[in-house]
């Protein structure tokens, strides 16, 4: 990763992507330290230290604490992680919209992101409407009455749509996935954070420093687990049949299709995440009584609690297949490898075929979401088992999504660097 980093530093046109990067990563961060006016931020850092092992403190590692601080960038890329789980959902159910993405192209795909766009917007209106509710009911904001609520919440608002627009700045102008991008610079800056909290847990007898020593070697292997299954792939053996065309013959050559173990990454962590935080938006906007059978239910959504767990790890399951559908047509693969005289050894072309590979594409997607959902889940049920690793445990999501993310961006970067050294090809 550090010799591709250098390599495109060395490439002037690489080096602008990525200083213009940096750059949107540092506004990033300063929004993210921007509080929205007529909020007491001393007593909300008090509150949030209370609610660290709930969704709400869940939120805020993923919004880089800008929750706690309520900071314009408060809402951080949620609620259009949410906006793009729906459109995507309603492009497979609507045919209209499936038929906007296939046959219109470019265009298309323009429109769908305008969609999504709107919708994001949308949502982070209603998100930032549930933030203030929650606020103004345990009396964290010095103002009231309805014009400062409507400045907070359109305040929070234009902090949505501003980082969707950075997002797509980078994705445009940068490196790598931009809304990603942002996601891991978010989690990033709560790393210090944490390991002060865990060094501070050291000092109080809260742990000992061999469980300390052991969540630092643990994340060390997650990291290095995450690493070798998101390389992984089960390779599908391919025959090319030789054949004539004039005085040249064609064909007769071995290949292979590669299926990646992982080949969703990291999105359906975040997907199921982003669903998972939905209850505690709404349990911020009607902000239950306490014994309330309202409270008991939004309680089952705490993330120490077996049912959000259990939901959670189901939802993953169903993202992994939903993307592996998305981006694997075994029909389709099958089609294209009869029309230029390719098969499978063993399996005759046409149904036989996209049978085998929608076989070998569940057993595959089956392993990639047993391998997210230990990454993700198990440190849920350490942080279930024990209170006061119930900050930490959010970190096994957030190694994943770090990685997944680094992964990503430096295989785009090799990428680029590729198409702008030609002398290997040449040699």
């Amino acid at each position: 990763m550090i010799e591709t980093l250098k390599n495109a530093w060395r490439v002037p046109e690489l080096r602008k992507k990525l200083i213009y990067t940096a750059f949107i990563i540092l506004l990033f961060r300063l929004g993210s330290s921007i509080p929205v006016p007529y909020i007491d931020v001393t007593a909300l850092a008090q509150y949030f230290d209370s609610v660290s092992g709930t969704m709400l403190g869940y939120m805020n590692v993923f919004s880089g604490g800008g929750l706690s601080r309520a900071t314009i960038f408060a809402m951080s890329v949620t609620p259009y992680i949410n906006a793009s789980i729906i459109i995507q959902l309603l492009t497979v159910a609507i045919p209209a919209l499936e038929r906007m993405v296939r046959d219109e192209g470019e265009e298309g795909r323009k429109k769908i992101s305008a969609i999504t766009r709107y919708l994001g917007v949308a949502l982070g209106l209603l998100q930032g409407y549930s933030y203030y509710v929650l606020l103004r009911s345990n009396s964290l904001i010095k103002e009231t009455d309805f014009w400062h609520g409507v400045v907070i919440v359109l305040t929070f608002t234009a902090g949505t749509a501003l980082i969707m627009w950075m997002g797509e700045l980078i994705t445009k102008n940068g490196v790598g996935n931009g809304i990603s991008i942002l996601l891991f610079a978010g989690i990033v800056s709560r790393g210090p954070s944490m390991a002060s909290s865990m060094v501070e847990l050291v000092r109080g007898g809260g742990i000992s420093v061999f469980i300390a020593v052991l969540i630092v070697v643990i994340s060390l292997a997650i990291v290095a687990f995450v690493v070798f299954i998101s390389e992984a792939e089960r390779r599908i053996p391919i025959q090319y049949a030789k054949r004539v065309v004039g005085r040249k013959m064609y064909g007769g050559q071995s290949t292979h299709l590669p299926i990646k173990v992982n080949a969703s990454g990291v999105m359906p962590i975040i997907f199921a995440a982003s669903i998972m935080s939905i209850p505690s938006t709404i349990q911020m906007m009607v902000n239950p009584k306490a014994g309330s059978l309202a409270e008991t239910i939004f309680n089952l959504f705490s993330s120490s609690n077996p049912f959000y767990i259990v939901l959670y790890v189901l939802l993953i399951f169903m993202f992994s297949y939903f993307y592996a559908a998305i981006q694997f047509n075994p029909i389709e693969i099958a089609n294209n490898l009869k029309k230029n005289g390719g098969f499978i050894p063993g399996f005759r072309p046409g149904r036989p075929t996209s049978d085998f590979i929608t076989k070998a594409l569940g057993k595959v997607t089956f392993l990639g979401a047993i391998f997210l959902s230990i990454v993700a889940g198990v440190p849920l049920i350490v942080g279930a088992f024990n209170s006061s690793l119930s900050g930490v445990a959010l970190g096994g999501t957030s190694v994943l999504i770090l990685v997944g993310v680094a992964l990503e961006t430096v295989r785009q970067l090799e990428s680029q660097l590729m198409m702008r050294n030609y002398k290997g090809f040449l040699e």
